[in-house]
């Protein structure tokens, strides 16, 4: 690259006053002039000029951009999903105020100084404790009627990671992760392993119970009723082709039986407003993330999830998989949320910090390659941080209730793309 293309580079990204840009062209210029004959005090004299004018450019420009950089940037979000913007204004009111309440939680640690990691894990926290939100107090049921919640966190700094997976009694899943990181030698714990783990830590135990919420038992239901209308249907199937084998006009007891519990359950369905026999996105998505830049430079990133709706035992999502649904390192720090059997399939955070890395791209370039070119529509959100505080939150969900704050006091808290 030639010395002329190099500085209007250089010029084009910041604003320089004319002055400057005066003294600067024309001392270029006419050093460059092959015509221009000068004695050597003089050459040296010129030389001199030229060089103190683009240190005085370069100090600009420098002090320009660490003045926009943030010195500490956090962003939050409580899942994705299908959000409908018909939601009573009282909900919403709930909604906004707990993530505002988690974000000042993150902002209080990050504006005194505190480090990227205690910013997310006590920002999560906060969300555990609202049992608006997936994850902790507010987790969603199994197939079985229990809860299972999984968690992780990273330190971008060191690449160090805690997951844990299955846990059944931990009151802050977020904080069992993070002892994994500090006092173990593993990254992920799963099941009983974990809670046998979480017995060594002092960690807060609850019983199962704890996590038991009206509105998620309801939704829960409704995840039952589907499922039962599902496998009669598919009964029913099975019946039709094994009477094709046989006289066709008659039909088992047994299969006659499932026709009777078929109407009734579809008549529940009806009733209950439910009104396909797939599993609706509600049940799908689920989770609550922060990611942080503290003022040392450092990144960090924090998941945990109550996971999905009605599934089925030991099942395992994308939050505990370091660089699925959580991950940090020197350039950005990811937390995702949404359908997490997609979400692992293309190792989503990883993948948004690596297209930066390696392409040269800005945060917003990558995150955006992931949710169109890598997941289809309505799988996921992610929010992210960057090495210089950029803070990037982008769906391809009907919603995502996120949040964010930086050094410069720019606060935004939202529910759905355009508010």
């Amino acid at each position: 690259m030639t010395l002329w293309k190099l500085l209007f580079k250089l010029i084009g990204t910041e604003p320089i006053s004319d002055l400057k840009w005066v003294f600067l062209f024309w001392s270029l210029h006419l050093f460059s002039d092959t015509n221009f004959s000068l004695n050597r005090i003089k050459k040296m004299r010129l030389i001199l000029f030229v060089i103190s004018a683009m240190a005085l450019f370069l100090s600009e420009l420098n002090s320009t951009v660490h003045a926009q950089q943030s010195e500490w940037s956090l962003a939050l979000h409580g899942g994705a999903g299908v959000i409908s913007k018909d939601l009573p204004d009282s909900m919403k009111q709930l909604y906004y105020e707990g993530l505002e309440e988690a974000l000042s939680t993150g902002e209080e640690i990050l504006s005194e100084g505190g480090s990227a990691l205690e910013a997310v894990e006590m920002t999560v926290r906060s969300l555990e404790d609202n049992p608006l939100f997936n994850a902790g107090r507010g987790a969603v049921y199994t197939s079985e009627g229990t809860h299972e919640l999984d968690a992780a966190i990273m330190d971008g700094s060191t690449l160090a990671a805690g997951a844990i997976t299955g846990v059944t009694t931990i009151k802050n899943p977020i904080s069992l992760a993070r002892n994994v990181m500090t006092d173990s030698r593993h990254v992920l714990f799963s099941g009983a392993g974990a809670e046998t783990f979480a017995e060594q830590t002092g960690v807060e135990r609850v019983d199962n119970s704890y996590y038991n919420t009206k509105h998620r038992y309801e939704q829960w239901m409704r995840a039952q009723q589907q499922s039962n209308l599902k496998k009669e249907e598919t009964i029913r199937g099975l019946c039709r082709t094994l009477n094709l084998f046989s006289s066709p006009f008659v039909v088992s007891p047994h299969c006659a039986q499932t026709d009777v519990i078929l109407s009734a359950a579809k008549r529940s369905r009806n009733t209950s407003g439910i009104s396909k026999p797939s599993i609706p996105d509600e049940y799908k998505y689920g989770t609550v993330g922060a990611v942080a830049l503290d003022k040392d430079g450092n990144l960090a990133a924090a998941t945990s999830t109550g996971g999905m709706t009605n599934k089925r035992f030991g099942r395992v999502g994308d939050v505990p998989i370091i660089g699925s649904g959580t991950f940090a390192n020197h350039v950005a720090a990811i937390s995702a949320t949404g359908w997490g059997e997609q979400i692992m399939k293309n190792v989503s955070a990883n993948t948004i910090a690596n297209y930066m890395e390696f392409n040269d791209s800005t945060l917003e370039e990558a995150m955006d390659f992931v949710l169109t070119e890598r997941l289809n529509p309505g799988d996921a959100g992610f929010i992210g941080v960057d090495f210089k505080g950029n803070i990037s939150m982008q769906m391809n969900t009907v919603g995502m209730f996120r949040g964010s704050i930086d050094s410069h006091g720019k606060r935004t808290v939202m529910i759905w793309e355009n508010e």
